[in-house]
This record gives structure tokens, C-alpha cells and sequence, in this order.
């Protein structure tokens, strides 16, 4: 289309130059009367024959046209629009008469395709038919599958019914069946085998099941129930046979029950199967067993008892061997030996080792053994020794009880005590026979600190079995240990001084008995203190403060009663501190004590040599508080006899003095400290006759000049402190 356009345009023979572009345009439209396409000349749907014709509108059309490419070329270059336009058709014409002829050409080939295309038809339609076959086909199917879905499920349903009902009446028939395996094993089979545990659980299963059925009226329980009574009887037979020959093999002399024990454990289930389903049997063995291990603990620790009674210490205290009994007192003919050593009663020494961890829970005694090598014991090695077996022997068997009988609470406790309570009873006549006549008060304190030690091993251990049976003892034990004390106090409340023989300055025995006494209840005491204890101990150091004072004022001098005092305190602390506290009340009031007397006796030995020197300085010194130093001035000629005579005899008078305190005490550390505080006191003294001779009203006087050097004093009497 573009050549034809090119040769029509450039064939135009036709140019109108005269006349203006739009003149020309006008022409063409008016004379043609063309539609305007055939030029691509689009100049709208205009109606020019109508009234309502408007130029305007037309201007605006053509004026769009004008805007063209191909119209804008054509009248830049001056074509002819109408020979144009003729050229154009022509053109057209032509190319027509061609296609036709390629056409006509073609023709074959496009009936060809015609054929075809009719072939393609015929099949498309048959298999139009086909897939509406299919289609009406697939609906019938698919309602086929929903039917077929809605049975599956109701099978489905079916199926789970029939498998829940399945697995119900499987356990039913297996509960209900009784294999032939348990019948022999029941019937055949020794009761120590495993295999026999074993069934004799499922035959328990069995029972159990059966006993529940008969509930529910279950006809098919009636078939098995003979057979399982059948079994259940032999079974019954069998374990009561096995646990009574068990229970008898404890009577066996020298038989070590424990083993058996054990080995009823192992099989602890028999009994639990007795008690479910034959009471009487499992009563017969439980009474068997607790009139059996009665017998048992009772006829061993009666034996034991007895024997160890045999390696008890001979010698005992009596109702005279109180705190307060002289020595050398004579008994009658009558009485029984006295002590070797009364001080003995109230040492502690190596007893108190009975409440050591090691020895508290040490083996017991073997008494043939101790027989055999001459061994004796205090009578709180015994009661340790006896007791831990009960301990150890009771724990073991409240176990016991409580795991095969399977019983808690107080029932374990009653049945317990069925068992130990004869034993626990001969116990406590025993004892409450030995306490009636005892008065060694430190082995009736040992034995409460005893059992207060087992009573919380069996806490620890949380059995509560011998809970009632500890209380019992201690309820002998502490009024009987009270009452000792009290008579010990009674005794030395009751003491006559001028009845213990020749007075001495040194500690009295009855003072060392206190202390060794007072320090060995206080150092058991420390660990489960009691206050009945203070109160008892605090009333016995008060008797023996008014003791000590009593036997000082015995001694005609001062000096003496201050000696005495003070080596009867000093050795009450020294042994009292060895085993106390230090900030015990016991250690405290006697150090008081001592530090008040030892004072006043440094006083009184300073008072020979220089008493002159010492009462100067404190008439000086309260009148120098007062203002009234004056008044000794004319004391010149006592002044100047003091500081000469200091000045002459004081080394002398220090030698001398040290050598008689030395003498005095028999505690060598404790002279040494007084000997130390009286020359710490003397030059105090000095010291202050040098500040008042210092005063205005005593300068003026020529003996200062003769007064020793303080310090020079002080180098001195270092020379003079004896050293141990």
C-alpha cells in the first residue's frame, strides 16, 4: 500500500497551486463525495445537509484531520487528492485480480484443507459423544463410591465394636482360664522356686478376679471356682508349712535368727497372700511368730543380762559414800568394805569416754570374754553395752514387723511390743532394782546421757518403737540421780570441821571431790543440758562456798584462812576448767572468788614490811583528795624513817616474802601469779609515796634525796619474780 501510495503521489498530474490547502480539501470532499477513510482522512460522523450544521464544529474536524501525517505530506508536496484518490483505487483493483488468481491457484489445497477440516469435525464430534459417555459414566461412579464410603464406615464401626468386645472377653477367657502350668507348678513345685512365686501371683490375680465376677453374677465364674478353691487350699498349705518350719528353726539353740529373717523377707509375699485369702492361717503364723521371737528376746537378754552383771566393778558406793564423809570415818563391824579410793565416786575420768561417738556405738560386750581375761567394768559400760544390743536388736525387728507383717502406725507398735514388751518389762525391774540401791551419781548421770544418745540414734533412724521404753528409763534414772545429789548436799551442809581431823592449809579433799564432781557433771551436761541439773549444781556450789568458808574460820590467823581460801578456790578452778566451760557459772563464781581473796592476801603480806610505807600513802592520799596535806607536815621524822627503812630492808623483805608465798601454795603457777601481784602492788605503793613526798608541803625535805629510783625499783624487783 505504501508503493501504490508513492507511485499514485508521485503520478498526480493534477497540482492546484492557486489555492490554499483547506480550499482544496473542500473541493475534493464537495466533488468526490468520498467517505474520508480511503485517504485515512477521518473528518468524523458530519452531516453537512442538516440544519444544525455548525462550522465551528466542522473547522474543528478538518482541523484534526489536517493534523494527520499522510495529509500533512500530501499537501506539503501539492498531490492532487482526487487523482490521488483514483490512482488508489486503480491500485486496489489491481491487487484484487491478483488474490484472486492465487486464489483460484490455491484452490485445491483449500478443499483440501476444506475436507479436512470436515474430517475434524466428524471426529470431534464423535468424541463429544465419547466424553459424554464418560461423563454419565463417572457421575453413576461417583454416586457408587458415596455408597460404597458410607458402608466402610458402618463396617468401620462394626470393626471397633467387635474389637473392643474381643479384647474384653480375651481378658476374660485368660482371667478365667487356668493353665495346666500353674496347676502342677501350685501342686508340684517346691515354695523356695521362683516359678512358684511367680504362678502363685497369677493364681492370686485368679482369685481376686473370680471373687469380683461373683459380684456381677457372671455364670462363667461358677466353671473355674472349684478349681481355683482347689489350688488356693494346696497353696495355703504349702506356705504355711514353709514360714512355721522358718519361724521353728528359730528355737534352735545358738541360732542366729536374722538368717531366717532374710529369707522370709524374700518371700513376703506368702503372707501377704495368707492375709487376702485365709485370715485364719495368716493369724496362726503372725501369733507363731510373736509368741516364738518373745521367748527368744527374752531368754537371751535375760542370759546376757545376768552375765554381764558378773564383770561389774566389786567395789560400789554406798549410802556413806557422800561428798561429805570424812575419810578416816569408821564404819561397824558389820558394814561392808568401804571403797579403796572414795575420791573415785566422783572423778570421771576416763568413764566419760562411754559417750564418744566410737564407743557409744562400739561392739558390745562379750562377758565370757571379759571372765576370761579378769576385765571389769563400771556399771555404765554395762548399761551401754545391754542396751545398744536392745537397741540394735529392736530397730532390726521393728523393720522386720513392719515390712513382712506390713503394718504401720500403731499397729506396728502394738505388735512390736507384744514381742519386746516382756523384755522391756525385765529390763525395767532390773533396773529399777539397781537404782533403788545405787549412789554412784556420776554412773546414774552416764546412763541418762546414755539413753538420751540412743533415743535420738532411734529418731534419727525414725523408729519410734522404743520411744515409750526410753522415757520409762529415764523416769527411774533422774529421780534417782536428784536424790544422790541431794544427799551429797545434805552431807556437806551437815559437815562438822572440827570433826575431819588436823586443820591444813592446803586444798581439803572434800573441795576436790566437789570440783572433780561439779566438772564431770558439767561436762556431760553440756551436750543435752537440763535445768533440774544448774538448779542441783548451783545448790551443791553454794554448800561448798559455805563449807570452805567454815573450815577457813577454823584457822586462828587471817593469813592462814586467805592461804586456804585461796588454794581451795585455785584448785576448784584448775580442774574445773580442765573439763568446763570457761564461761560456765561454776568457773565464773569461784574466779571471783579467788581474784577477791588473793587481793586481800596481797594485802596482807605487804602489810609486815612495809605496812608503815602503805598506811602513810593512804592517809597522805585522802587528805590530798581533801586538801589537807598540811596537816602532815610535821610528820618529817616518820617520813624520813620510812624512806630509810624501805631503802634498807626491802630487798630482804621481797626475798623473804616470796620464798613464804612460795611455800604457801601448792600450785607453783598460782604463787607465782601472787608473788607477781604482790611486787605489781608494792611498787604502786612506792610509786605513790614518791608523788606525795612530791607535793609542796614535802619538798623542802632532805630524805628525798635518799628515796630509790622508780624505775630503777621496778629493774630490781624483776630480779626478784620467781619463774616456773
Amino acid at each position: 500500500m505504501a508503493e501504490v501510495a508513492a507511485a499514485a503521489v508521485g503520478a498526480g498530474p493534477h497540482v492546484n497551486t492557486a489555492g490554499s490547502p483547506t480550499e482544496n480539501a473542500m473541493a475534493y470532499l464537495q466533488d468526490e463525495k468520498t467517505d474520508g477513510d480511503i485517504a485515512n482522512l477521518n473528518l468524523g460522523e458530519l452531516d453537512i445537509t442538516t440544519d444544525e450544521f455548525i462550522l465551528d464544529e466542522v473547522d474543528i474536524h478538518i482541523q484534526a484531520n489536517l493534523e494527520d501525517d499522510l495529509v500533512k505530506e500530501a499537501l506539503k508536496t501539492g498531490v492532487d487528492l482526487r487523482q490521488y484518490s483514483k490512482q488508489v483505487e486503480s491500485e486496489l483493483q489491481r491487487i484484487e485480480q491478483a488474490s484472486i488468481k492465487d486464489y483460484i491457484k490455491e484452490s485445491q489445497n483449500i478443499a483440501l484443507l476444506h475436507n479436512q477440516i470436515t474430517a475434524c469435525d466428524s471426529i470431534l464430534e464423535r468424541m463429544e459423544g465419547m466424553l459424554s459417555g464418560f461423563q454419565s459414566d463417572l457421575s453413576s461412579i461417583s454416586s457408587e463410591i458415596q455408597t460404597l464410603q458410607q458402608q466402610s464406615v458402618s463396617m468401620n464401626v462394626r470393626l471397633k465394636n467387635r474389637q473392643a468386645v474381643r479384647s474384653h472377653l480375651s481378658q476374660l477367657v485368660d482371667e478365667l482360664v487356668v493353665p495346666g502350668v500353674m496347676i502342677s507348678t501350685i501342686l508340684d513345685s517346691p515354695v523356695t522356686e521362683q516359678e512358684f512365686l511367680e504362678q502363685l501371683h497369677e493364681l492370686n490375680n485368679k482369685i481376686n478376679f473370680a471373687k469380683e465376677l461373683s459380684f456381677r453374677e457372671t455364670l462363667a465364674c461358677s466353671d473355674i471356682q472349684d478349681i481355683v478353691d482347689r489350688l488356693k487350699l494346696k497353696a495355703v498349705s504349702k506356705i504355711r508349712e514353709f514360714i512355721l518350719q522358718k519361724i521353728y528353726s528359730f528355737r534352735k539353740p545358738m541360732t542366729n535368727y536374722q538368717i531366717p529373717q532374710n529369707t522370709l523377707l524374700k518371700y513376703r509375699f506368702f503372707y501377704q497372700f495368707l492375709l487376702a485369702n485365709e485370715r485364719t492361717v495368716a493369724k496362726e503364723i503372725r501369733d507363731e511368730y510373736v509368741d516364738t521371737m518373745s521367748k527368744i528376746y527374752y531368754s537371751y537378754f535375760k542370759s546376757y543380762s545376768s552375765r554381764l552383771l558378773k564383770v561389774q566393778y566389786e567395789e560400789v558406793a554406798d549410802k556413806d559414800d557422800l561428798m561429805g564423809v570424812e575419810d578416816t570415818a569408821k564404819k561397824s563391824f558389820f558394814s561392808k568394805p568401804s571403797l579403796k579410793s572414795r575420791n573415785t565416786i566422783f572423778t570421771l575420768g576416763q568413764r566419760g569416754g562411754i559417750l564418744s561417738p566410737a564407743e557409744l556405738e562400739g561392739p558390745i560386750l562379750v562377758p565370757h570374754t571379759a571372765q576370761r581375761g579378769d576385765s571389769r567394768y563400771p556399771y555404765e559400760t554395762l548399761f551401754r553395752s545391754q542396751h545398744y544390743a536392745l537397741l540394735d536388736n529392736g530397730c532390726r525387728e521393728y523393720l522386720f514387723l513392719s515390712d513382712f507383717f506390713m503394718v504401720t502406725g500403731n499397729s506396728a507398735l502394738d505388735l512390736f511390743n507384744s514381742i519386746m514388751g516382756k523384755t522391756l518389762s525385765m529390763f525395767l525391774k532390773s533396773m529399777s532394782t539397781y537404782v533403788s540401791d545405787c549412789y554412784d551419781s556420776i554412773a546414774v548421770f552416764l546412763c541418762i546421757h546414755i539413753i538420751l544418745r540412743f533415743r535420738a540414734i532411734t529418731a534419727k533412724r525414725t523408729i519410734p518403737a522404743l520411744d515409750k521404753y526410753w522415757e520409762a528409763v529415764l523416769e527411774l534414772l533422774w529421780p534417782r540421780f536428784e536424790l544422790i545429789l541431794e544427799m551429797n548436799i545434805h552431807s556437806i551442809r551437815n559437815t562438822d570441821p572440827q570433826k575431819l581431823g588436823v586443820l591444813d592449809t592446803r586444798p581439803h579433799y572434800i573441795t576436790r571431790r566437789y570440783a572433780e564432781f561439779s566438772s564431770a557433771i558439767v561436762s556431760i551436761n553440756q551436750t543435752f543440758p537440763n535445768e533440774r541439773t544448774h538448779a542441783l549444781l548451783g545448790q551443791l556450789q553454794v554448800e561448798v562456798e559455805n563449807f570452805v568458808l567454815k573450815m577457813a574460820a577454823e584457822f586462828p590467823s587471817r593469813r592462814d584462812q586467805l592461804i586456804f581460801l585461796i588454794n581451795n578456790y585455785d584448785m576448784l578452778l584448775s580442774v574445773l576448767m580442765e573439763r568446763a566451760a570457761d564461761d560456765s557459772k561454776e568457773v565464773e563464781g569461784f574466779q571471783q572468788l579467788l581474784l577477791a581473796r588473793t587481793q586481800e592476801f596481797i594485802e596482807e603480806i605487804l602489810s609486815p614490811p612495809f605496812g608503815g610505807m602503805i598506811a602513810f600513802v593512804k592517809e597522805a592520799e585522802a587528805l590530798m583528795e581533801k586538801g589537807q596535806l598540811d596537816r602532815l607536815k610535821n610528820e618529817e621524822a616518820r617520813i624520813t624513817q620510812l624512806v630509810r627503812g624501805f631503802s634498807s630492808t626491802w630487798k630482804q623483805s621481797v626475798e623473804s616474802m616470796s620464798q613464804d608465798v612460795m611455800r604457801s601454795f601448792t600450785n607453783f603457777k598460782n604463787g607465782t601469779s601472787i608473788i607477781q601481784g604482790a611486787l605489781t602492788q608494792l611498787i604502786q605503793y612506792y610509786h605513790g609515796f614518791h608523788k606525795v613526798l612530791n607535793q609542796p608541803t614535802f619538798r623542802s625535805l632532805a630524805v628525798r634525796s635518799e628515796l630509790i629510783n622508780l624505775h630503777h625499783l621496778m629493774v630490781e624487783v624483776k630480779k626478784h619474780k620467781p619463774n616456773f
